[in-house]
């Protein structure tokens, strides 16, 4: 099938399948990119049509992969029974074992942590947070949209540093770690309800309660650029 027959979705797989040979050698860089295409066999023209920034829509790409896997395993799994904070890890725990290729990763790390990539990398953290709160079933409309998806977005992220550099059979280190800091979380929401509890703090906070119950999510006729949003009722 020729460039023009296939569709481009597949050219993208394809190119990005090619790349993910590169990665651990030369990072998601040019040169990874350039390889790519050669492997692929895809001209470079339309390669840059597909992913106009090179190496790194690559990156984003690879990860948005891992996204969608992580929601098609959650939508398959019966999490039913499990209490909501395990359903939480257990989509984290998705959502690293759905990688193959954890130097890709690694060197993904390494990229969006530079200055000019930064916010880029903070955004495909707060996708993947955002996906697995509306996987699980979220139906937050208040400043809960934001926080639950901030809170799990620190936790995805230390998790992820965490488990690049565990050797421990299985990773069980990582999941340890990661039951950790969302009883932490936990911690956090079990101190915000004794404070709606008692009558004096709940009085004291009434003034920044209120401002915080004018904050709402994001919504899908307002908003097109945010990932995550409801549509008002």
């Amino acid at each position: 099938m020729t460039d023009a027959q296939q569709p481009p979705a597949d050219l993208k797989e394809a190119l990005l399948d090619a790349a993910l040979i590169h990665v651990a050698f030369d990072g998601w860089s040019e040169t990874a990119f350039a390889a790519a295409c050669t492997d692929a066999g895809i001209d470079r023209s339309v390669a840059r049509g597909l992913f106009p920034r090179g190496a790194l829509d690559l990156a984003v790409a690879f990860h948005r992969r891992g996204d969608q896997a992580m929601v098609a395993k959650l939508r398959a799994a019966d999490l039913g029974a499990m209490r909501f904070r395990d359903r939480v890890a257990t989509a984290v725990r998705y959502r690293l074992e759905s990688i193959d290729d954890k130097e890709a990763v690694r060197r993904g790390a390494t990229l969006f942590a530079l200055p000019m990539h930064a916010a880029e990398g903070a955004k495909l953290v707060w996708e993947t947070a955002d996906h697995i709160w509306s996987t699980l079933g979220d139906t937050s409309t208040d400043v809960n949209w934001y926080t639950k998806r901030a809170t799990l977005s620190g936790v995805y992220s230390s998790t992820v540093l965490y488990w690049l550099g565990d050797s421990s059979d299985g990773h069980q280190a990582t999941w340890d770690f990661l039951d950790r800091r969302i009883d932490d979380v936990m911690k956090i929401e079990d101190l915000k309800a004794s404070v709606n509890k008692n009558p004096v703090l709940k009085g004291l906070f009434a003034g920044p309660n209120w401002v915080l119950s004018q904050i709402k999510a994001p919504s899908k006729l307002s908003r097109t650029d945010l990932p995550g949003s409801y549509t008002p009722k």
